[in-house]
């Protein structure tokens, strides 16, 4: 039986704050900002960007690059400042896709839309909803929009000769789009009951005539046995890691395909981290998105409890299990997508923004298929002909 002893309690280490010269103001610690190469978060005192490897800017006293200090404070301008960005990216339209669900934040600039899932063009604007749920992390883009495009450019010439040959002219040209994807990242305490018959294997000597040359040979063997017990106990265990999609646009199991991505890179979310990228809103709630969580949880909870049976075997393993202390964060991952028609139907491609990990999908030519069926049955009747002819 799965047992535990409560962890003696500590004291939170107090909270600093930065105080002016003068002691009166509290001032925020300095925030991170966006790398000017590729996006992606970089914290105060980063020289290089983790992601794309550019020599960062020298930070000013306020957490903020020194040219964008001089800029404010009427020097050399030529870099955006951190408020721009923040402001480019709260400014952005929303739109629902009519087709599939998707809802995605743009540049406030443009003014019409495709959506990315599912190529279609029925989209609608939404007013901007201050209630929703805001992202609490977000892990930047480490694959830059060249490197997506490259992959995107070999994974088209790859095709196969099962492929159409006309694949490079299904309208896929400039679609490749880096989006933010809202995920739900649950952590919670499972904690079970189960039964379970446990076996414990034991061995039988065991006397049998065999019969060689057609005499009759006397021989033994070991006959393995199977001893059943009725068990029951309890198990409990912590469970974090599992994302679940916040996007009707991308399924469950495409989500789990495109995986893995390394949440230690997490970085607390800024607005401004968003300048320049779609970002889709969530379109699967909290409440949703739990649900799957708990059923994949529940899984992980039936192996733990198998893991932990005694015994040589088992069988007939029953597990109720309740669920408590459940968290739930909102984080922001990396994607390029590019969706496209092919016939009547819409293919995607996907690339993990942080790893550049590709999964995809490409249409097969019926023609080629029936050439290459066709080919191999005459293949097959003309080497039935040869071996007839040649004893005839």
């Amino acid at each position: 039986m799965a047992t535990s002893t409560a962890a003696p309690s500590q004291t939170s280490p107090p909270t600093l704050t930065t105080m002016h010269p003068t002691g009166a103001d509290p001032v925020a610690p300095p925030r991170g900002r966006p790398c000017a190469a590729c996006g992606s978060p970089v914290d105060p005192g980063d020289k290089f960007c983790h992601a794309c490897g550019t020599v960062q800017p020298a930070v000013g006293p306020a957490g903020l690059p020194r040219e964008v200090v001089a800029a404010s404070t009427g020097g050399a301008s030529g870099t955006r400042s951190e408020a721009a960005a923040a402001g480019a990216a709260g400014a952005q339209k929303h739109f629902r896709c009519q087709q599939c669900g998707a809802e995605v934040a743009v540049d406030p600039g443009e003014r019409s839309f495709t959506c990315p899932f599912c190529d279609s063009n029925y989209v609608v604007e939404l007013p901007a909803d201050s209630q929703r749920a805001q992202p609490e992390f977000v892990v930047g883009f480490a694959i830059s929009p060249d490197d997506a495009a490259a992959k995107f450019r070999a994974w088209l010439g790859e095709g196969g000769w099962f492929r159409p040959g006309d694949l490079s002219t299904a309208r896929a040209d400039g679609k490749l789009r880096g989006v933010y994807l809202p995920f739900w990242s649950f952590s919670t305490l499972a904690q079970s009951d189960w039964s379970a018959q446990i076996g414990e294997y034991w061995y039988r000597t065991e006397t049998y005539t065999a019969y060689e040359n057609g005499k009759a040979v006397t021989r033994t063997r070991e006959v393995q046995e199977t001893e059943w017990w009725n068990l029951s106990g309890k198990h409990h265990n912590y469970y974090s890691g599992y994302l679940v999609t916040g996007s009707k646009g991308l399924k469950q199991a495409d989500a789990d395909r495109i995986k893995p991505y390394h949440l230690a890179a997490l970085k607390r979310y800024e607005p401004y981290f968003l300048a320049g990228w779609l970002c889709e809103d969530y379109s699967i709630d909290h409440e949703a998105a739990q649900k799957i969580c708990q059923q994949e949880f529940y899984r992980w909870e039936q192996t733990a409890v198998a893991a932990f049976l005694p015994g040589d075997t088992h069988r007939a393993v029953a597990v109720q299990t309740e669920f408590s202390d459940t968290t739930a964060d909102l984080i922001l991952l990396p994607l390029y997508l590019l969706s496209y028609r092919y016939g009547d139907k819409v293919y995607r491609f996907m690339v993990n923004g942080q790893t550049g990990h590709v999964i995809s999908e490409k249409p097969l030519s019926p023609l080629r298929i029936g050439l290459a069926v066709a080919g191999g049955l005459l293949l097959l009747l003309l080497a039935w002909l040869l071996i007839y002819f040649s004893r005839h």
